[in-house]
């Protein structure tokens, strides 16, 4: 929190090599994180300098979000990735995520509690609990899924799973 935005950009596209944060800034590296901030419409461009700290919820979220992604990674890890943040917000990262995913089309996996977000997202929608994947839904399948419909889906496996314990903790 207390580095600044320039400084947790040279830290994510050095990941994996030695990290020196001032001889490792070059006007081009610099160039390269304005441009890709200027994307995200929020000013930060004009504030490498700025501590993290002082940024608000969302611009964070930014921040974090091209910084998974600067470097080109196989495979982007989103767990509750908007969970935190007003729903305005939230729209803004998601769409942001779907513009990069869809321009570098970056495998990505999505942990999210917001059903309607799972549906929105992606082509493939998995439901867990207790470690076990109970749905996976896939192609026209999942088009058709509504929130209603999912969380229907997952009140009738834990009914089952309440009267499947209720069975085991009664008295013979």
């Amino acid at each position: 929190a207390s580095m600044t935005i320039e400084q947790n950009l040279t830290l994510a596209i050095k990941r994996g090599q030695r990290r020196g944060l001032r001889r490792g800034v070059t006007p081009h590296l610099r160039a390269r994180f304005r441009e890709a901030l200027a994307q995200f419409g929020l000013g930060l461009e004009d504030r490498l300098d700025a501590r993290v700290r002082l940024l608000s919820g969302g611009q964070r979220q930014t921040l974090t979000l091209l910084m998974a992604t600067l470097a080109q990674p196989k495979v982007l890890l989103l767990d509750e990735h908007t969970a935190a943040l007003d729903p305005a917000t939230a729209h803004r990262i998601v769409t942001m995520t779907n513009d990069i995913v869809g321009q570098t089309h970056l495998t990505t996996l999505m942990v999210t509690h917001n059903m309607k977000q799972a549906l929105e997202m992606g082509s493939r929608t998995l439901m867990m609990h207790n470690g076990e994947i109970l749905f996976d839904f896939t192609g026209q399948e999942r088009a058709n899924l509504t929130v209603a419909g999912l969380l229907d889906m997952f009140a009738k496996v834990r009914q089952q799973e309440l009267t499947d314990d209720r069975l085991l903790l009664a008295d013979p």
